[in-house]
């Protein structure tokens, strides 16, 4: 029949048509990941200032990394070099306080461009962990969260402390000090895991793969909190047991949808609570072991701080096991 090769060609031309206009539709709705990355730090240069942008897209990558925070410590004694000729009865820790808190302002000021730029994201906020897409008390159930956890650990110290006759309780805590607490706890818990498990580890997530980054800001973390002057063992306690929280903080912002309200629950749980059973709750022993109360009275640096930390860390990666199981 002569029609018959004519129509074959016909519907071979649109069985190509029609297979073209799918995989061009497939390929606009579900773009890859790299793509859509792409685009967003393309806009987000159309955005900023050429030259923050060539900053923080060098190919040398690392480099912003390592120099960011040196930088604004640096801008935060700067700016404090004029108060302290305007007010020389200042006292030095209250001056690098505040060069601290410049810095931080700083930091804030800094973090949205930064993370639209070199981590191709609309919601940088969202991508650091202080806000959520989803609606609901998801951080204040998160932060409630992590601020029990910190008392349970808390009270086991306590309770071996009282029990073994090395701490006397005193329950004598005025509300400066309780203030100075809650103060002392928020503030640490916002600041240091905004900047530990919110910018340090999504920059080496993005140096080195999230695999490696997990432990790598846990032990920067461990390394930036130890003291290197108190004896071999002492220092080692602590910097496990430091790098056992850092590991513990992170583990807490995965089980809670990458929120960082968790994490400054607990950290901040930790320090603000252990400030006030210091300053009038219990008072402990000069004799009171190394194992419980760690070095410098610090007892994360202790045998029950380093096995409370385990347990904890244990009891996480159960979840989270739990939680990817279909």
């Amino acid at each position: 029949m002569p029609e018959q090769p004519a129509n074959n060609a016909e519907n071979n031309e649109l069985s190509q048509l029609r297979a073209e206009s799918e995989a061009g539709l497939e390929s606009s709705e579900a773009p890859s990941g790299d793509v859509t990355r792409n685009a967003r730090t393309q806009r987000a240069k159309q955005r900023f200032h050429p030259g923050w942008t060539a900053w923080l897209k060098q190919p040398w990558s690392w480099i912003p990394t390592v120099t960011l925070i040196p930088i604004l410590y640096g801008l935060g004694w700067l700016v404090m070099q004029p108060v302290a000729q305007l007010l020389p009865a200042l006292p030095t820790a209250t001056r690098d306080l505040m060069g601290t808190g410049v810095s931080f302002a700083l930091l804030l000021l800094v973090l949205p461009s930064w993370v639209r730029i070199r981590w191709g994201t609309r919601h940088p906020w969202r991508e650091l962990g202080l806000s959520s897409s989803r609606k609901g008390p998801q951080r204040s159930r998160a932060l409630l969260y992590g601020l029990g956890l910190a008392a349970a650990l808390l009270l086991l110290i306590s309770l071996i402390s009282l029990g073994g006759h090395w701490g006397y309780w005193l329950g004598d805590l005025t509300l400066p000090e309780l203030i100075n607490a809650v103060l002392l706890g928020f503030g640490v818990g916002f600041v240091e895991e905004l900047l530990f498990r919110g910018w340090l580890w999504g920059e080496l997530t993005l140096l080195i793969g999230p695999r490696r980054a997990m432990p790598i800001q846990a032990l920067i973390f461990s390394l930036a909190h130890t003291r290197f002057n108190l004896g071999l063992w002492p220092m080692l306690g602590l910097l496990l047991g430091l790098f056992l929280l850092g590991m513990a903080l992170a583990m807490s912002r995965r089980l809670n949808q990458e929120s960082l309200w968790g994490c400054i629950g607990l950290h901040g749980g930790l320090v603000g609570g252990w400030f006030a059973l210091q300053a009038g709750l219990i008072q402990w022993s000069p004799q009171s072991p190394l194992w419980l109360t760690g070095p410098e009275a610090n007892p994360l640096g202790g045998l029950v701080g380093i096995l409370a930390m385990m347990v904890v860390l244990a009891f996480q990666l159960t979840a989270l096991a739990k939680a990817a199981r279909p």
